[in-house]
C-alpha cells in the first residue's frame, strides 16, 4: 500500500503535537512516560520530534492518559492551520 505524502499542514500539526507532549512530559524521562503509555521510548521520541507526525489514535490516547491530558485539549491545540508558502 502506497501512503499519500503528508501536506505541510499535516506535518506542522504533528510537530505541534510533539511539542505539546514534550512540554507535558516536563522533567519525567521519555522512558518513564513511554512505559506508562505502553509504547517504546523510540516511538515517543519520534512523535516528540515530529518524525512520526501521524501517530495512531490509540498511541496518542495512551500518551494523553499517561501525561494527564485530555483528548479534547490535544485536538484543540493541534488544529490544522495554513502554512505560509504552501500551495
Amino acid at each position: 500500500m502506497v501512503r499519500t505524502p503528508l501536506t505541510p499542514e499535516e506535518r506542522e500539526r504533528g510537530e505541534q503535537l510533539g511539542r505539546l507532549l514534550r512540554l507535558a512530559r516536563g522533567d519525567r524521562s521519555m522512558t518513564e512516560v513511554a512505559a506508562v503509555a505502553g509504547i517504546s521510548a523510540e516511538t515517543l521520541r519520534k512523535i516528540e520530534t515530529g518524525r512520526a507526525p501521524t501517530p495512531a489514535f490509540f498511541t496518542v490516547a495512551a500518551l494523553a492518559r499517561a501525561l494527564g491530558l485530555s483528548m479534547d485539549d490535544l485536538v484543540g491545540r493541534c488544529v490544522l492551520t495554513a502554512v505560509p508558502g504552501a500551495a
